[in-house]
């Protein structure tokens, strides 16, 4: 071998190291190449799955020289002094040629391969990724190479390549499933991969209008159509299932449970306020203020209980309140007509109040109507805040000193929240049968410090938005929304909330059948894989609406009158294929 590219070799891995041992984000090698340690699952939109350091080498920033006059004066002498600087220009990535990005990986998997000792190994080092230009028949964007073990030595190495096209609305360009396997047949085990069962596929797609990801995988999946093109796969058998995931991040305008969600921002703004000391108040909703809001609750009930000519009791505001928006999704709108005189005077304060003064001044007025007993208001039995104890004592004419002072007023109203959503999120999930109070004892315990009954609240309306997404956008049946509601309160009895934790389901194909082929998603790919551990190879296809590498750009191949009215109604997928390879050294 060539003591030239033995040397070049042994430069490139040693200065890796360097990199890797020192932790430098950022480093420039021979003047020309940037090496940038990041984290994998930063790279291709989370295609390359994994989280671990990796090398990332692209070309380096170009300088420029840039003239800058200084004049400086003097008594006698005026002198014009011109100094050259060097400004980097900020062009965003840069890629490699293809026939550069090659040589790179050569020398780290030289470096590597145990069968060259002319080539100094340095050490386990973090994968390599380069990006490229694109200059090859194959049209390559990335290639990547990492190092596989056997035990503690190294056995073999990974070789990535990712190919990507631009945009396109031409649905007969996609590969099919049958053209991927062919593809993955031809790049691995010719003469086995063909044998039915050895390889494994997997499908997934995901949708940005629900905010909802689910991925479905089998060995084998049903027939789908998207856009009214077939990808024909094949028929599984009745028993088969789907895994359905799903993520919600709550506070989605579209969410059917939008309006449950502002309301619970004000009560965690609330808490949160009472918390740290410093509260951030909400935008009122209403504008009159929160005080004439309470003083004219309090003189509807006054004039209610003297019979007053005109006044009769009042729908409650969440059923007056509903709009078409809401009414679309009716069947998972949180809403009661027995508000109670207490969740009454919550929403007319959740809406209005700005301050802790608000607060305070609300409650003297309705303590003072209460002591007084010019309202004797209906309250639920079973409520458990101070103000209701306060209320139901007065119909004895026993009524407890009350010190509306500190933060008592604020704690009371907070009290008042957890009281009203609670009965709220029971009505829902009783009412539609998919749970039991007994389930949820954990969620609705009062014993607990308010701050924790916040939190278990809050875990309800998480399940709720979940509930909600896969009530309204997939239809499933009530059984699986059962099972489902279970295994979500079981989950957060012990875990703490998170909107990013991956719920599991166990669907039929046929029960979202139709929901592949009426929605559009933004992002989806199949995969065909064989092997197993250190010695699966893949390869895949992915579409997407936005481009699946950020440092190279593609001619959309839309007619210019399309793209600027819009008038095309197909969406436009890039394409990316994705081959992961072995080369064993043994």
């Amino acid at each position: 071998m060539g003591s030239k590219i033995v040397s070049d070799a042994n430069a490139f891995v040693k200065f890796l190291k360097l990199c890797q041992d020192e932790s430098k984000d950022n480093c420039t090698y021979m003047d020309e190449i940037s090496v940038l340690l990041v984290e994998k699952e930063e790279l291709l939109h989370n295609i390359i799955s994994g989280n671990q350091p990796v090398f990332v080498c692209e070309k380096a920033q170009p300088k420029c020289e840039a003239e800058s006059t200084e004049t400086s004066a003097d008594t006698s002498v005026a002198e014009e002094i011109t100094l050259l600087y060097e400004v980097e220009q900020d062009l965003g990535p840069q890629p490699l040629s293809v026939m550069k990005a090659r040589q790179l990986l050569s020398w780290y998997t030289m470096a590597h391969n145990p069968n060259m000792p002319q080539v100094e190994v340095p050490g386990a080092l973090h994968p390599l990724w380069v990006r490229c230009d694109k200059s090859d028949p194959c049209a390559s964007a990335w290639l990547g190479v990492e190092t596989v073990y056997s035990g503690n030595k190294t056995s073999g190495v990974k070789l990535y390549t990712v190919c990507c096209k631009g945009p396109t609305r031409d649905e007969t360009s996609f590969t099919t499933l049958d053209e991927l396997k062919q593809e993955h047949q031809n790049r691995h085990h010719p003469s086995t991969v063909a044998t039915k069962g050895y390889a494994q596929f997997n499908m997934f797609c995901s949708l940005k209008e629900e905010s909802m990801m689910f991925e479905s995988q089998s060995s084998v999946i049903a027939s789908l159509t998207w856009n009214n093109v077939e990808k024909v796969l094949e028929c599984p058998p009745l028993s088969s299932k789907a895994t359905l995931n799903i993520k919600v991040s709550v506070g989605d305008i579209r969410s059917p449970l939008y309006q449950t969600h502002r309301e619970m921002e004000f009560l965690l703004a609330l808490a949160e306020g009472l918390r740290t000391g410093e509260t951030e108040w909400l935008e009122p909703m209403e504008t009159q203020s929160a005080v004439d809001l309470t003083r004219a609750l309090i003189e509807e009930l006054e004039n209610l209980a003297h019979g007053v000519p005109g006044h009769t009791a009042k729908p409650s505001e969440k059923q007056k309140a509903k709009t078409d928006a809401t009414a679309v999704f009716s069947s998972m709108v949180i809403e009661r007509g027995d508000l109670d005189f207490t969740e009454q005077l919550w929403e007319k304060m959740r809406r209005s109040v700005t301050s802790y003064q608000d607060i305070t001044e609300c409650l003297k007025i309705v303590v003072k109507a209460v002591k007084l007993g010019k309202i004797k208001p209906w309250i639920h039995k079973d409520s458990n805040s101070t103000l209701s104890k306060l209320i139901l004592q007065s119909y004895q004419q026993q009524i407890d000193t009350m010190p509306l002072t500190g933060l008592t007023p604020a704690n009371m109203l907070l009290e008042l929240g957890l009281d009203k959503i609670r009965k709220d999120f029971i009505n829902y999930l009783v009412g539609k049968e998919l749970t039991t109070l007994n389930y949820l004892s954990y969620y609705l315990d009062t014993d607990v410090d308010l701050q924790e009954q916040v939190i278990r609240v809050r875990k309800l309306h998480h399940l709720l938005e979940i509930l909600g997404t896969c009530s309204t956008f997939l239809s499933l049946p009530h059984d699986r929304l059962f099972l489902f509601t279970q295994s979500c309160l079981q989950y957060y009895k012990t875990s703490n909330y998170d909107e990013d934790h991956v719920f599991q389901l166990q669907v039929k194909p046929a029960l979202i059948s139709y929901f592949y082929e009426k929605e559009q998603p933004f992002s989806w790919g199949m995969e065909v894989s064989s092997g197993q551990g250190s010695k699966e190879v893949k390869t895949a296809l992915y579409l997407s609406d936005k481009p699946l590498v950020d440092h190279i750009s593609f001619d959309l191949d839309v007619p210019l009158d399309e793209s600027v009215n819009g008038e095309c109604e197909k969406m436009s997928y890039y394409r990316a294929m994705v081959s992961c390879s072995l080369i064993s050294f043994t």
